[in-house]
């Protein structure tokens, strides 16, 4: 057990001592016991004590004062007063220390005076012990190694005899601070009185379920020392009862996986025994929901664990993936130093002369670094989803002693290993990232050119093509996987080369178009070829189209092997190939191969073996034009060669009577309609029907591909939001439907197959496909239905979705960023929020839920907060902006701004349905609960009450305000909706049904009762603002403004209102300046000159731009006025209509 010291010696050890202990039964209050007069003796310890608790730097020097006041007392009698006749013994000086401890157990747990004291304490206690266990002689120490009694074990018993009463108290601080006391005490002694100790095992179970998280912490502390002992012990015994060590650390390590205080986990997770036993729960903290528990476990607890090579090799992996991935950067810190500073040591091993306490690196050791490599299991981790990479990354950036000794040298490559060529891999990935120059220079000097490389991969790739071909013909199993490794690495090198050199790029490009020819290759070193493939073709439309050329040929020459032809792997691959492009163009098709005619001798054998075969290839063949499709940019029928293969081995895949086949080759044509607006519009349809009548596989597929359509070629969906931008595409869409209640065919067919899929819950992978579509197509505006917004936001919460998590991690991103990205995610986040809680409070009582069955749904209270988070106005981001909206700012000008009239629909929706009389008593107190988090500010133009200013022109319920007639709108906006109520005619109606909701006392209890007395007077209170800042606004005349502005303008100001770089504003109130009273509302718009950004240019007035987020002005009230306003300005020589 290492870096754990056992409590006590063994069982035996326990000292016997009194007869009579108090029990845990007698329940006493903290009362200090009279203390009678002062003496010297109380003086003495007194001082102690109290420079004690002072600073802890001079306890050692106490500690050795304190003893000799106890050996004073207990050895020989003195008389430390010098002219009092009284004598001290040890019960007057086991008293005086009692004494003062119990003046800390009343220290709350903020005053630091009382753990210095507790600390105190533990030291002198231990000093003692060890002092008074060196006086006894050998001869009285018996067979079981226990101790006879002391004076330190009978002042710890006195001590403890007082304060385990103190533990069931009813005041949190006495029970924490004896607690505390307690456990410090066993922490600090090696052995324990027999009689105490199980009083204190007793208490201590008891207050890891107190419900004070600081008393568990306190208790667990002295548990740990304790569980770690009893191991020992029933380990000797050989049995033990139910309330022995077993059932000591089963409640423990239960506190330690479900303990609601992360104090408390982290205390155990530090102070447990590291056995077989409990290891598997401690290294499960890595996953624990406190970051600074996860970060203890990686930098405190497995670097004292010692050598890591004794964990398992799926237990590395984890550790280093769920370290390495944490979303804290201290945890990621942690692990990468723990990979890169201990384990690396682990295998290095100790150094000849070097102490084992020393913190030294030990010089680079390459054979040490593969070896660290081979532990993690870097076949299986160093793949592209794997963890090594990651891993080798923060090595390569905390031990830039290895960068300088790593060398590539010819013998380095001509013996390659799956450890090697990773180390390899991942030195040139790092240096490529890096974007000094001596990384790049020191990577070009150390690993080999293009050309060399390439004769390094065919000779490689050539061993294992050989390997799978013998593996074939004799059925035997021969690993090689570590071979198929190393090719793929070596690629993985090969795409970050720099094909600048011709003889290079030319080799390499023979060997690539060569290995794609070869049947047996794997399918991920296949993938990899025909990207290294499209890299040294050329990123240009001519190496693109040469690309698809030389991969068609590849394909074709697969097919040939249905007849017997198997290219194989030479070394000039120019000679070795022949074109295909006029057998494919002249109508061969892979899936459909001429077949001659059956001799009447051949067998069934034969024929199923030939029908297996032509599958494989054909398989081998749409994986390679998958490879490529997933490579291409260039528009589908712009291509030759992208055309015939659509029709040659795309098409007839997709009519295959093969499942397998039909799969790919959907998959296929699904790419083919990202590229080709046409095809894909055709193809629709298709996919829909893939989804509705094929198995589940192909229905994930069909959904994926569905969302990738959509996603590319946004005009494909009749959309009332439809840009401009979709009038310019080759395919025009249909009109949208006038009539809402008769959508379009395809989307309600679309919305139905999503709808579908989000309620399957029997196919995980298929649930988690249309959620992650629907969070893309929502986060685009491409769908816009609120029936399926709601279905998904019930899925977040309901509990069927318990069991995917990957479903609720998508949500719990998707819902927040969505309501708050745009005003109008925002409208329709609100306009679902009641019918959302309406369906959950209707689930929550369902018998058919299961509610308590294990899949508990969450509370309702969590549920209205974050719907009431998700529609609140004030988190809402201005389009372009990079901050929420606080005081809204610039965000007026980009029609992102939200005055609360989502809050406020929601409330006047909630409240109707609170009236209604089929609303239930749950239903009635959630909708309540929700209202009391609802938020409505004072509108920002509170001087316009009637039209509160939202520039989001909307026709949602939620919207108050109606667009301006000269606005200038989002393109997207719907400029014909219709007129909408006023700011202040809503919040009216919402106060009325606020008032008779409360005179309907339909309440269900006192706190949704306060809920709605709240939130009616904070309507009163908006309204009442919004009353006085319309009288302020008209209390003075346009004249009087004119005069104002006139007067300015007379002293030489070129702008009437202060303008921020040169942006079209409108300021409410006009700041007060020399003197002169502030002028209310805006009399005249003012905007800077344009394309200038100085705020002193040429002032423009009435050019007739309505500018985005400028509201009509006072000027309205008659024509006279406003050319009397016109003529008086253009006095000023400097003004400018």
């Amino acid at each position: 057990m290492p870096g754990r010291i056992s409590a006590r010696a063994s069982g035996a050890s326990r000292v016997s001592r009194k007869s009579s202990v108090p029990t845990l039964k007698s329940r006493a209050s903290f009362d200090i016991p009279n203390e009678g007069p002062d003496t010297a003796l109380r003086t003495k310890i007194g001082s102690i004590f109290a420079d004690a608790q002072k600073s802890t730097a001079g306890h050692r020097k106490l500690v050795t004062s304190l003893r000799k006041v106890q050996e004073a007392c207990v050895y020989e009698p003195v008389r430390p007063g010098t002219n009092g006749g009284e004598t001290f013994g040890e019960e007057e000086f086991n008293g005086e220390v009692a004494r003062c401890v119990l003046r800390v157990v009343a220290v709350k747990k903020s005053e630091t005076v009382g753990d210095r004291v507790v600390r105190f304490l533990g030291i002198f206690l231990r000093h003692a012990s060890e002092k008074d266990n060196a006086l006894i002689p050998d001869g009285e120490v018996d067979e079981t190694g226990s101790f006879p009694e002391t004076a330190s074990t009978r002042l710890t018993s006195y001590i403890l005899s007082i304060l385990l009463p103190l533990q069931s108290a009813k005041d949190k601080v006495i029970r924490y601070r004896a607690t505390q006391i307690i456990s410090h005490i066993i922490n600090s002694l090696d052995s324990i009185d027999d009689e105490y100790y199980h009083l204190l095992r007793v208490g201590l179970l008891k207050r890891i379920y107190d419900k004070e998280a600081m008393v568990r912490v306190q208790a667990v502390l002295g548990l740990g020392r304790l569980a770690g002992n009893e191991g020992d012990d029933a380990d000797e015994n050989g049995d033990s009862d139910d309330d022995d060590a077993v059932g000591l650390l089963a409640k423990l390590l239960d506190v330690l996986q479900n303990d609601s205080s992360a104090d408390v986990r982290r205390s155990l997770l530090l102070n447990l025994p590291l056995t077989p036993s409990t290891l598997p729960y401690l290294l499960e903290r890595a996953r624990d929901l406190d970051p600074a528990t996860r970060r203890a476990l990686y930098s405190r607890l497995l670097p004292a664990l010692g050598d890591f090579r004794h964990l398992s090799l799926s237990m590395r992996e984890k550790l280093l993936r769920w370290g390495l991935r944490d979303r804290d950067e201290h945890v990621r810190k942690a692990t990468a130093r723990l990979f890169r500073e201990r384990w690396i040591e682990d295998c290095v091993g100790p150094q000849e002369g070097q102490d084992n306490n020393m913190k030294e690196l030990a010089p680079p050791n390459i054979e040490a670094l593969q070896e660290l490599l081979e532990r993690i299991d870097i076949v299986n981790s160093g793949v592209e989803d794997g963890i090594a990479l990651e891993a080798l990354k923060e090595f390569w950036d905390g031990r830039p002693d290895y960068q300088e000794a790593i060398k590539f040298e010819d013998p380095f490559w001509d013996n390659l290993t799956a450890e090697s060529v990773f180390l390899a891999r991942s030195f040139n990935d790092y240096c490529r990232k890096q974007q000094t120059g001596s990384f790049q220079t020191a990577n070009e000097e150390k690993l080999p050119e293009v050309t060399k490389l390439a004769f390094m991969l065919q000779r490689y790739t050539n061993n294992l093509v050989t390997k799978l071909k013998l593996q074939a013909e004799t059925e035997e199993k021969e690993d090689t996987v570590e071979q198929e490794f190393i090719v793929e690495q070596l690629l993985h090198i090969a795409q970050t080369l720099d094909y600048s050199d011709e003889v290079g790029r030319r080799k390499m490009f023979s060997l690539l178009r060569e290995c794609l020819a070869v049947a047996e290759l794997p399918e991920e070193i296949t993938k990899l070829v025909v990207e290294v493939l499209r890299y040294a073709c050329g990123s240009d439309l001519k190496g693109e189209r040469e690309f698809c050329g030389v991969v068609l040929e590849a394909i074709a020459e697969v097919h040939d092997l249905i007849a017997g032809d198997e290219p194989t792997i030479t070394e000039d691959a120019e000679e070795s190939f022949h074109s295909a492009r006029s057998e494919v163009s002249d109508g061969s098709t892979p899936t459909k191969t001429s077949r001659s005619k059956k001799s009447s001798g051949e067998s069934e054998e034969e024929d199923e073996e030939k029908a297996i075969k032509e599958i494989m290839v054909n398989m081998r063949c749409l994986h390679i034009a998958e490879c490529m499709l997933e490579n291409v940019e260039e528009n589908l029928q712009d291509n030759v060669h992208l055309v015939t293969m659509l029709n040659n081995l795309v098409v007839p895949a997709v009519r295959s009577h093969e499942a397998p086949i039909r799969e790919r080759g959907l998959h296929c044509l699904g790419l083919c309609c990202l590229l080709d607006k046409t095809l894909a519009s055709e193809n629709l349809s298709l996919f829909l029907h893939c989804y509705q009548k094929g198995h589940p596989t192909l229905q994930t597929t069909s959904l994926q591909t569905l969302s990738d359509i959509l996603l590319t070629h946004p005009s494909l969906l009749p959309s009332p939001t439809a840009t401009s931008e979709a009038e310019d595409e080759a395919v025009t869409p249909p009109s949208p439907s006038k009539d809402a209640s008769h959508p379009d065919p395809l989307l309600r067919s679309l919305h139905r197959a999503f709808s579908k899929a989000l309620r399957n819950t029997t196919n995980p992978t298929l649930q988690t496909a249309a959620v992650t579509a629907l969070c893309k197509l929502y986060l685009t505006s491409i769908f816009t239905d609120l029936e399926l917004l709601k279905q998904v936001v019930i899925s977040f919460f309901e509990p069927s979705t318990r069991e995917n998590p990957s479903v609720r991690q998508a949500l719990s991103y998707f819902l927040p960023v969505y309501a708050h990205s745009k005003h109008a995610n925002m409208e329709h986040m609100g306009e679902v929020a009641v019918a959302v809680v309406r369906s959950l409070v209707g689930l929550q009582e369902d018998g058919d839920a299961e509610v308590n069955e294990g899949e508990e749904m969450v509370g309702m209270t969590v549920v209205t907060a974050m719907l009431a988070d998700w529609t609140d106005g004030r988190k809402l981001v201005g389009n372009g902006d990079d901050t929420a909206l606080n005081g809204y700012g610039d965000a007026m000008a980009s029609g992102n701004v939200d005055n609360g009239e989502v809050h406020l629909g929601m409330a006047e929706e909630l409240l109707e349905r609170v009236l209604e009389r089929g609303c239930a008593k749950p239903e009635r107190k959630a909708l309540l609960t929700l209202l009391s988090k609802l938020h409505v500010p004072i509108p920002i133009s509170s001087s316009n009450p009637t039209h509160a200013p939202s520039s989001m022109a909307s026709s949602s319920p939620f919207s108050t305000t109606s667009p301006e007639p000269h606005s200038l709108s989002s393109p997207h906006a719907d400029t014909s909706t219709p007129q909408s109520v006023s700011y202040t005619e809503k919040l009216t109606s919402v106060l009325s049904l606020a008032t008779e909701a409360i005179d309907a006392k339909i309440a269900p209890d006192v706190t949704t009762r306060n809920a709605l007395l709240k939130f009616q007077l904070m309507c009163e209170k908006v309204k009442d603002a919004m009353e006085k800042a319309a009288g302020a606004g008209n209390g003075g005349g346009v004249g009087e403004k004119v005069s104002v502005e006139k007067e300015r303008l007379g002293k030489g100001r070129k702008s009437v209102l202060p303008l921020r770089s040169a942006r079209p504003s409108v300021m409410p109130v006009v700041e007060q300046e020399h003197g002169r009273e502030p002028v209310t509302e805006t009399a005249i718009a003012v905007y800077g000159k344009e394309g200038s950004a100085e705020t002193d240019e040429t002032l423009r007035v009435g050019d007739g731009t309505r500018m985005e987020g400028v509201e009509e002005t006072a000027l309205a009230e008659g024509d006279g006025v406003k050319d009397s306003v016109l003529e008086e300005l253009l006095e000023d020589e400097d003004t400018e209509i």
